[in-house]
């Protein structure tokens, strides 16, 4: 009786591994394997289309349909080449150094502070071309972003990608690729508050709030919570190979470094947004009663 007890409480005690869940890195045709990470960039940015286009038919919009046809492929363009432009330059410079292996998207490697700058570049483009409001444009994509944030660290997770620091915690997981220690899953950290967490932020601020009529609040939430986001769950995430040694000098992350600039400025965008009127009402200084 006790050698079953002892057994069962080892057992209760044993780490989760990864392995013994059966995912796979993607849908295998035969001749050609279809990657979850490559299907959700591109289910995340066609969800975000189709919730733009539904959020263009609301009152205030500051862009029309034609143009967010125009944004989907400018922003798809910038997301894939800012992303792994972002991953090469921050993360692993040596990929510069081998285009073959630049250019190999299905293997992973994206940056998250490459992809905004990618797109922000998109937004300034179509609004320069159209004479559209930059900052109200980015209102209204930053409420769609997150879609593809919490499917990319689901795909991570797939892949067994990305892991968390060693850990003792009862949830704690073993990956294949990362040694026989148990690890904080920090991708579904991350797919919770990077996706799920600003997804409800940033749908109820939209749709249950007067914030679009505010040009900038929308994206200075968005770029102070997603940052921070970022930076609580890089506590948990094993920093990558070829930075471990910079986080150790620094004692932050590349990720938190990157994100601290962001905070800052998604907080001043914020109080930016605050000082001014909101779109429909103007500033006008009080009339006095007549006499």
């Amino acid at each position: 009786m006790l050698e079953m007890l002892a057994a069962a409480a080892e057992t209760a005690n044993a780490p989760i591994h990864w392995a013994d869940l059966g995912l796979r890195p993607g849908i295998d045709l035969g001749f050609f394997t279809l990657r979850f990470y490559s299907l959700a960039y591109l289910a995340g940015i066609v969800l975000g289309y189709f919730h733009l286009i539904k959020m263009l038919k609301q009152p205030g919009a500051p862009m029309a349909q034609r143009h967010a046809e125009d944004l989907f492929f400018w922003c798809t363009l910038g997301i894939i080449l800012g992303g792994r432009i972002g991953y090469a330059t921050f993360y692993e410079p040596s990929l510069w150094a081998n285009p073959d292996q630049l250019v190999q998207l299905w293997n992973g490697g994206m940056s998250f502070h490459g992809g905004v700058m990618g797109v922000l570049l998109a937004i300034a483009w179509v609004a320069w071309r159209n004479n559209l409001n930059f900052i109200r444009m980015c209102d209204y994509i930053s409420v769609n972003v997150a879609f593809g944030m919490f499917l990319g660290r689901i795909a991570n997770f797939i892949n067994g990608e990305l892991w968390g620091r060693p850990t003792d915690v009862a949830w704690g997981m073993v990956f294949p690729r990362a040694g026989p220690l148990p690890r904080h899953p920090s991708q579904l950290y991350e797919a919770g508050l990077e996706g799920l967490a600003m997804i409800v932020i940033m749908l109820s601020l939209f749709w249950l709030t007067r914030a679009r009529y505010r040009p900038g609040f929308l994206v200075g939430v968005f770029t102070a919570g997603i940052a921070l986001a970022r930076f609580t769950v890089e506590f948990f995430r094993e920093p990558d190979e070829q930075l471990a040694e910079f986080a150790a000098s620094t004692g932050l992350s590349m990720g938190q470094w990157l994100t601290l600039p962001m905070i800052a400025v998604g907080v001043g965008i914020v109080i930016w947004s605050l000082t001014r009127p909101a779109i429909g009402q103007q500033a006008k200084a009080p009339v006095a009663d007549p006499a």
